[in-house]
């Protein structure tokens, strides 16, 4: 399978959109200017601007962006989980320093939040099959999912150090989701230690 595009992508405002993501991934947002990112797309300085207006709308424009392209992952991660073509990696890969700056800077509330919204879901789904029944929320749980997905983003180098691969590379991209399927395939605690912590906390927090 592989991930149908977007129509907008086909547009000079999404090349210019890009071009965006790519400036603001190398520059950060604040050193990031409308100049700068006209240069980067190879366009005029007032098409950004009849597009955009103003560098905020523009960085909108990327979030929103990029949440589109993660609900659709999560669609076609619904209809065919297992679909050779469906690579999070390889969709996600060229606006991994666009993420990393968002995080770091503190503007990525909104995808964030959409990730949450989507993990939820599927963290619910899979209580159903549960042996044990979960003592916190789905949503807190699907929080720490996303954040942890999300971190791989800010220490990707340090990632690939430690796996000895490029992430961004085919090899690397199939490796990391070997990975992934493996930790959540093989819990690190069997379901008696786990009883054991939660008694332990649950100890702890009657002290």
């Amino acid at each position: 399978m592989t991930t149908v595009p977007d129509p907008e992508d086909l547009t000079a405002r999404a090349r210019i959109r890009d071009a965006a993501m790519r400036h603001i991934g190398e520059h950060g947002f604040e050193r990031a200017t409308i100049r700068g990112i006209a240069e980067t797309a190879g366009v005029s300085l007032g098409l950004v601007r009849h597009h955009f207006g103003s560098k905020q709308a523009l960085r909108e424009a990327c979030d929103e962006h990029l949440m589109k392209t993660i609900r659709r992952l999560s669609e076609q991660a619904a209809d065919d989980p297992y679909g050779a073509g469906l690579n999070p990696a390889a969709v996600m890969g060229p606006y991994q320093p666009y993420l990393a700056r968002a995080l770091t800077e503190g503007w990525a509330a909104p995808l964030f939040d959409e990730m949450v919204d989507l993990g939820e879901g599927w963290v619910a789904e899979a209580d159903r099959s549960r042996p044990d029944p979960p003592d916190v929320d789905a949503r807190s749980r699907s929080a720490m999912i996303a954040a942890m997905a999300l971190s791989a983003t800010v220490l990707r180098q340090h990632v690939e150090r430690a796996m000895g691969v490029d992430l961004t590379s085919p090899e690397g991209q199939v490796k990391l989701m070997r990975v992934i399927v493996d930790l959540y395939s093989h819990p690190l605690l069997s379901l008696e230690e786990a009883a054991k912590a939660r008694k332990a906390l649950d100890r702890g927090a009657t002290a």
